[in-house]
């Protein structure tokens, strides 16, 4: 089967998980600078979260540039990675309201830590439905970065009972190891 209804409504549950992020800001309780110091910590949760589903948006739309069609595993695969990514705006608010909390924190790392977990497995369901010789299997390969982010969040979530703020040091690494989108996928397109 094709793919342009999942694509579609793929994009659609990511602009919904976007919105409903920026609709949990509040704003200040007074006009001036002072007033926004309480609201950083929800704000800076915000970006951090706005960040990631944007990397997962990209990077979910170039790797769907790459494939030709997709079957009923990868349809509950990309299901799977939009369930956990749509847990991003609950785990967004409780985080910014208690960064300094363990559990919070290391809460917020599972849906990551899951949200990845999805995203490898959609990969890998869409690797196996255009064979190993495709250009997305080329483009991925053993997808290091993907199995290091894992690992990485991982160990957040462990740390975060440790020191909260280290793990949320390694949530930003991730995000801006991930920031530009995966070029090889991009450059496989392209040849």
């Amino acid at each position: 089967m094709g793919k342009g209804r999942l694509e579609a409504f793929s994009d659609g549950v990511f602009a919904v998980i976007i919105t409903i992020m920026v609709l949990e800001l509040k704003v200040p309780q007074g006009a001036d600078m002072a007033a926004l110091r309480p609201e950083l910590p929800v704000f800076l949760s915000y970006v951090l979260s706005f960040v990631n589903v944007g990397i997962y948006w990209n990077n979910h739309h170039h790797m769907l540039h790459a494939v030709h069609r997709v079957n009923g595993f990868v349809l509950w695969a990309n299901l799977h990675l939009l369930f956990w990514l749509s847990l991003m705006p609950f785990m967004t608010a409780w985080m910014g309201e208690y960064t300094r909390l363990a559990v919070p924190v290391a809460v917020y790392g599972v849906v990551l830590l899951m949200s990845g977990v999805a995203y490898y497995i959609l990969e890998r369901g869409l690797i196996a439905t255009q064979g190993s010789d495709s250009a997305l299997a080329n483009a991925v390969g053993v997808d290091i970065k993907g199995i290091l982010s894992m690992v990485m969040y991982a160990a957040a979530i462990v740390l975060a009972f440790v020191n909260p703020r280290i793990s949320i040091a390694l949530y930003i690494s991730v995000a801006v190891m991930w920031f530009i989108p995966d070029p090889r996928i991009e450059k496989r397109i392209l040849e």
